[in-house]
């Protein structure tokens, strides 16, 4: 082999992978990301170390609805990100009353919540731009009951979870 050939062989090389880093780059900022659950928050439907598919170019599209699971930057401090589901959004009233949660004043049907939830929240209505957001381990849960959550803000949004990939055995798809 010449060294022409030798060096158009690694110039070709070196722009091979300077493509599939800036596509793997695009891919990961824009498109999708994968993320771990962290903790017992969202069990019975999510537990602590499966792997997630987070679509994050959804929601520039579209805003998020009742029932998504979505990750965002915790508000408090935006290097953390939490995972929770979409109880309300933008105009919606909610409110906990002797552990049941009410939506538009109807009792919500709540099949994937682990327990009853404990306490009461005071009514109250999703500002614009907003949306409120629980666990589905209601009573071991940081999400939108707690002033340091709160209604957590769309810009703080990343995208929405759509499959649980690993372990192999909990494959599956979310709402």
């Amino acid at each position: 082999m010449s060294n022409t050939n030798l060096g158009e062989e690694i110039k070709d090389w070196i722009i091979s992978i300077l493509i599939a880093i800036v596509l793997a780059f695009f891919i990961r900022y824009f498109i999708v990301e994968l993320y771990m659950v962290e903790g017992p928050s969202m069990r019975p439907t999510l537990v602590n170390g499966e792997r997630l598919v987070v679509n994050k170019f959804i929601y520039r599209f579209k805003t998020p609805e009742r029932g998504e699971i979505l990750v965002f930057r915790y508000p408090r401090d935006p290097s953390r990100d939490f995972i929770k589901r979409v109880i309300a959004v933008a105009g919606d009233t909610i409110e906990i009353k002797d552990g049941r949660v009410f939506l538009n004043g109807q009792l919500l049907n709540e099949p994937y919540i682990l327990e009853r939830t404990r306490g009461s929240y005071p009514l109250v209505t999703v500002p614009e731009g907003h949306i409120y957001v629980m666990g589905d381990n209601r009573n071991n849960s940081e999400d939108s009951r707690f002033k340091d959550v709160g209604f957590v803000p769309l810009e703080l949004i990343k995208g929405k979870a759509i499959t649980v990939f690993w372990p192999l055995d909990h494959i599956k798809t979310l709402p």
